[in-house]
């Protein structure tokens, strides 16, 4: 395989894992997207943020934000907040319910991941760990795209 054929097949590989980790969220909680959850656990690991620092973060729309905050809001997960240190700016935050779904999701995740994994060799789990680290970390100029 040259690298063009091994880059054709990581990108067909990744649009794999990309709908079945869509196809997945639906199966874990009806009502969590992919998108919903990982909303979710960056609020939980940044302790609470803007609508507009979530878009920025994860390369999206406002707009696809602000329905998907909308949604969490309306379920009981998120809640805002005023910042006290600007009274203007509303921040979003976990509500209790919020964090639990999220521990039963990411939970549910986690096992999956492990019996997925459970037969790797301990260096390829590690090289393949190293590699998504390093394909995520990647910004360059294409990395509001998807993928």
């Amino acid at each position: 395989m040259d690298a063009r054929e091994a880059v054709e097949t990581i990108q067909r590989e990744m649009t794999v894992f990309a709908r079945r980790a869509r196809a997945s969220a639906g199966r874990l909680h009806p009502e969590l997207s992919l998108v919903s959850y990982t909303l979710l656990g960056h609020l939980e690991d940044s302790g609470g943020c803007r609508a507009t620092d979530l878009a920025a973060h994860y390369a999206l729309d406002k707009s696809t934000v602000s329905r998907q905050v909308t949604a969490l809001e309306r379920s009981g997960l998120i809640e805002r907040r005023q910042d006290p240190a600007d009274h203007r700016v509303q921040v979003l935050h976990l509500t209790d319910a919020g964090r639990g779904i999220l521990a039963q999701v990411t939970e549910s995740r986690r096992a999956a991941f492990h019996e997925r994994l459970a037969a790797w060799p301990e260096p390829d789990l590690e090289r393949f760990a190293e590699y998504l680290v390093r394909y995520n970390a990647w910004g360059g100029s294409g990395a509001r795209e998807a993928g």
